[in-house]
């Protein structure tokens, strides 16, 4: 494994969830970083506490989606040393609801924050990376860049052309054996985004157990930079249910549909938003989340199995019982 000592790392969306637990576990390796996203009050405190850990940061605020921001991103972060070592591309929207619902520009915004952002950047960064002849990127994907999800289309379509981009990157790098484009993929995560995120769906957004801690994705994360690998499943097991779902893609699919239905939304309701579409939320500066599941891992088992029982006949279960 690589040491990250002294090395030149850029984490985009680093204000709250994945990136900031990240920024701070690259901190704790001894990395230089340079943080960006819109919230520049956020990037601060997450500067005095990355400080505190013994780095050196520069705070960037970014706007993934315009181009004039990245590039000054990408200029700032080569103004350090001339290099950069590491380039994380974690910043990210999501719009829960059925495609058809809400403005097709909210499911746009989606799409041009989490992909086309990632793209901007892999544009300006894979020409530094193939003069350095060397350099890490990781595209944080998500486990829906491998299979859908209902009620929060543009998101998935997001996170599969996420992984798409690094599939192409490879190709495209493949006569320099020292840069190395990386795709990261959590499964549910207990960030500030089910909060913050645009929903038209009237009832609030919750994650599906078994929900892992942003720390836990933030260290996969941290050695994938040291240790570059094609892809990485946060958690591992998350790899059995794409097999369930490669072996009967329509029987997982409606048990998808139901999961979500009864854990994901509700049952309180929420008036319809644009969440931080166009503008950062008020959602809490941290790493974690305040949107806790509707219950804990042993509840969800109790109900998963309820529900088998129903598709043999029992009455439908509902979430939290």
């Amino acid at each position: 494994m690589t040491s990250l000592s002294g090395k030149i790392v850029v984490v985009t969306g680093a204000s709250s969830g994945i990136g900031r637990a990240a920024a701070r576990e690259f901190a704790r390796r001894g990395a230089r970083l340079v943080v960006a996203a819109r919230r520049e009050q956020a990037l601060e405190e997450l500067a005095v506490e990355c400080r505190e850990l013994g780095a050196a940061v520069l705070v960037v605020p970014t706007d993934v989606a315009r181009d004039d921001e990245v590039e000054r991103l990408v200029t700032a972060s080569l103004a350090l040393e001339n290099r950069i070592d590491v380039w994380v591309n974690n910043a990210g929207t999501t719009l829960f609801g059925p495609l058809e619902d809400g403005p097709f520009d909210a499911h746009q915004r989606v799409i041009d924050t989490n992909l086309f952002g990632a793209m901007r950047c892999a544009r300006l960064v894979v020409p530094v990376f193939r003069r350095q002849q060397r350099g890490v990127m990781v595209n944080v994907g998500s486990i829906l860049s491998k299979i859908g999800q209902p009620f929060v289309p543009s998101y998935v379509i997001s996170k599969f052309g996420l992984r798409g981009l690094s599939e192409a990157l490879r190709a495209e790098l493949a006569d320099l054996p020292h840069v190395h484009v990386c795709t990261l993929f959590p499964y549910a995560t207990a960030t500030p985004h089910f909060e913050s995120g645009a929903n038209f769906t009237g009832l609030a957004a919750r994650p599906i157990p078994p929900v892992q801690p942003p720390a836990t994705v933030a260290k996969a994360l941290v050695d994938l930079a040291a240790r570059p690998r094609r892809e990485r499943h946060v958690p591992r097991i998350a790899l059995l249910g794409l097999a369930l779902h490669a072996l009967a893609p329509r029987a997982v699919e409606r048990v998808l549909f139901d999961v979500v239905r009864e854990w994901h939304l509700g049952p309180e309701p929420e008036a319809r938003t644009r969440g931080n579409l166009e503008k950062p939320h008020p959602s809490p500066t941290t790493a974690q989340g305040t949107r806790l599941a509707r219950s804990g891992t042993l509840g969800f088992v109790a109900w998963f199995v309820k529900y088998l029982g129903h598709l043999l006949g029992a009455p439908m279960p509902k979430a939290g019982r």
